[in-house]
């Protein structure tokens, strides 16, 4: 699949054991020169106060960082204010995304393009501790996503859930 195939495709991913060291992600591809960056980018360049948006980098040490192709741009859904939790997330967050884009270009997932963008918005609880749990999950959700922004959902799936759209529930609602 071509960069410009993959330009819009969405996908989300759960990753690691339910409680704070797991990791949820929501990732959007887009080409590079397309509205769809273009909107994206906009994230990259008006970060708001506890949400950096990063590009994402591996390296042992601050002047020998790579960064991941291809170019991927990380944001933090959980307002990172507290040190540990912004340590945990732009540290065992960013390698766990880096390592899970990067798998997606070993399998041949997404190419390895400067003409493709990935963005990913990733969730880290503020009570996470295992920096080694959460780049696990971070790993593990960012594949997850990448499989169904390249791959879509299967039609039957979707058909099921809307069968059932009447039962299903959230854990955030709270109501009857």
């Amino acid at each position: 699949m071509t960069h410009e195939d993959l330009d819009g495709r969405i996908g989300e991913g759960w990753g690691g054991d339910p409680g704070p060291n797991g990791c949820h992600v929501n990732v959007v591809l887009a080409a590079r020169g397309t509205p769809t960056a273009a909107a994206l980018l906009g994230t990259f360049t008006t970060p708001s106060p506890g949400h950096t948006p990063i590009l994402v980098v591996v390296g042992e040490r601050q002047d020998s960082y790579e960064p991941v192709w291809p170019p991927t741009i990380m944001i933090n859904k959980a307002t990172a204010v507290q040190q540990r939790h912004q340590t945990i997330t732009w540290g065992a967050g960013q390698l766990g995304i880096a390592q899970g884009v990067l798998d997606a270009v070993a399998n041949e997932l997404i190419p390895a393009s400067a003409d493709l963008l990935v963005f990913v918005c990733v969730w880290i609880d503020p009570g996470a501790s295992d920096e080694t749990a959460v780049r696990r999950a971070a790993r593990m959700a960012v594949r997850n996503a990448l499989r169904l922004a390249v791959g879509g959902r299967d039609p039957e799936a979707a058909r099921a859930l809307a069968a059932r759209r009447d039962d299903v529930t959230s854990p955030f609602y709270r109501g009857t």
